[in-house]
């Protein structure tokens, strides 16, 4: 796991160069989700696919990006599913924006992911990583090495509330819920970007990111391979807790396609307990 941790953050630091020097603008091309491409996407993903091309513990890679699977090593032992620039309309107005990786031995799905990573592309260069049975690990890039700032821990409760989606496409009791953490005093801290987002409430102990399904995407839009599952485990291993709509761990999902989505919760104990509430959801 050490090397594909160490590529990680070698692929780190070159789209960090990338989003710095290249440019912002579309490419005249979609990703397999129907969603117009940046050019740093496409060269984000690229950067990606030549890093991991080396490591002969890869057998597959499957990205946001691409449609299907591409094959790396026979040997390999791992699939490698990552977004490859989460966030990237947010560069041109110079938000933070980053990369996710979840690492799968065997089929792709929740129970089979090993390890996890993000790294946030911000004023500084960032990783969080985990694999199973520790608590995330917090780095920070200087001078082209990451140090070990601290292990990350979610206190049972939080004051950050990050709600994703149209609002006007929200159900009313996922609008109520909303609006009850807001009356409790909750900040809002949503940026549009996944792993800013998710990094804050990691970072300041707790609190909620919800992205509902709604009545334009009722299956949720962000895509379980590359963003949901990943980020899931890092929550629970971080002692929050990470389900969809109906109160189920996002860690039980099944992909029937790289690219299907969910509705997805992620937080410290107390707000999803309160959400499980809100939507109905029975112990």
């Amino acid at each position: 796991m050490h090397t594909l941790f160490e590529t990680i953050e070698k692929i780190a630091l070159k789209i960090d160069h990338a989003i710095k020097t290249e440019d912002l603008g579309y490419c005249d091309s979609e990703n397999s989700s129907g969603e117009d491409q940046l050019k740093l996407d496409v060269k984000s993903d690229y950067l990606i696919e030549e890093a991991f091309k080396s490591v002969p513990l890869v057998k597959d890679l499957i990205s946001e990006e691409k449609e299907g699977v591409l094959h790396l090593h026979d040997g390999g032992k791992y699939t490698v599913c990552y977004d490859p620039l989460d966030g990237s309309s947010l560069a041109d107005v110079n938000l933070s924006v980053g990369s996710i990786f979840g690492i799968y031995e065997g089929e792709p799905k929740g129970e089979n992911l090993v390890a996890s990573a993000y790294v946030v592309y911000g004023p500084r260069i960032e990783i969080v990583r985990v694999v199973k049975g520790e608590k995330p690990k917090h780095y920070r890039a200087q001078e082209g090495l990451f140090n070990f700032i601290c292990e990350i821990s979610l206190r049972e409760k939080g004051k950050l509330n990050a709600p994703g989606g149209t609002q006007q496409n929200w159900c009313d009791y996922h609008k109520s819920f909303v609006d009850d953490l807001f009356a409790e005093g909750y900040r809002l801290r949503y940026s549009g970007g996944m792993v800013p987002d998710l990094h804050q409430i990691l970072l300041k102990g707790g609190g909620i990111f919800s992205y509902p399904g709604t009545s334009d995407k009722p299956h949720g839009k962000l895509r379980q391979l590359f963003e949901v599952i990943p980020f899931a485990f890092i929550y629970e291993q971080a002692g929050g807790q990470a389900v969809d709509a109906k109160g189920k761990r996002l860690m039980e999902l099944v992909p029937a396609h790289p690219h299907d989505t969910s509705p997805c919760f992620f937080g410290s104990t107390y707000e999803i307990e309160r959400l499980k509430d809100a939507y109905g959801v029975k112990s």
